[in-house]
């Protein structure tokens, strides 16, 4: 049996470098949009390359990055936020399933945006991968393109908040700094 408090590693260094280098890019990507267009696009491709690289590390990764760690059905993850309401909801030692469904919405809503960025700049500048599929696209395209990237900034933006708001609770209710977790890598096994 283990004793109680023992500090266990959960983020792998790979996670934890991700999570920062994710929040630092979007952020760059959200605050220059159209002032800066080479920043933008480099902090676009930065977050592009980061969730490719964690889907990846989802399949391959550590125990806790692993996918089949933390996606949970639907059911479960509402069974877990009723809980989590009434103040009573399990603690997960990785993710909980609520943190399992958003970290799945942020990466396909990231997905979108940048997708959405990718063909959006070939419209626009005639620059990037897409620049050749967007060469004859019709000009309704474009305001299309735009509404979509600006849409799934803005859903990926409430997202990040409502993350930021999980977080709060479920460090409140468990009695643990999740933040610091994510920078260290470390969390108690078991809580007094």
């Amino acid at each position: 049996m283990l004793a109680k408090n023992k500090t266990v590693r959960v983020w792998d260094p790979l996670v934890r470098v991700f999570h920062w280098s994710l929040a630092a890019a979007f952020v760059i990507a959200y605050l220059t949009e159209d002032d800066w267009l080479d920043l933008h696009v480099l902090a676009g491709y930065t977050v592009l390359a980061l969730v490719l690289f964690r889907v990846i590390w989802g399949v391959i990764g550590t125990r806790h990055a692993r996918f089949a760690d933390f996606v949970r059905s639907p059911a479960t993850t509402l069974a877990y936020l009723k809980d989590a309401i009434k103040i009573r909801a399990r603690r997960y030692l990785g993710h909980n399933p609520a943190g399992g469904a958003m970290v799945i919405a942020l990466l396909v809503s990231l997905m979108l945006v940048t997708v959405s960025g990718l063909a959006l700049y070939g419209y626009k500048e005639f620059s990037g991968p897409l620049a050749g599929l967007m060469y004859s696209a019709p000009l309704w395209l474009g305001g299309a393109l735009k509404e979509m990237h600006e849409f799934f900034a803005n859903f990926t933006l409430l997202l990040i908040l409502l993350h930021l708001a999980g977080v709060a609770l479920a460090s409140l209710q468990h009695g643990e700094n999740l933040v610091r977790s994510m920078f260290t890598g470390l969390k108690q096994q078991e809580l007094p």
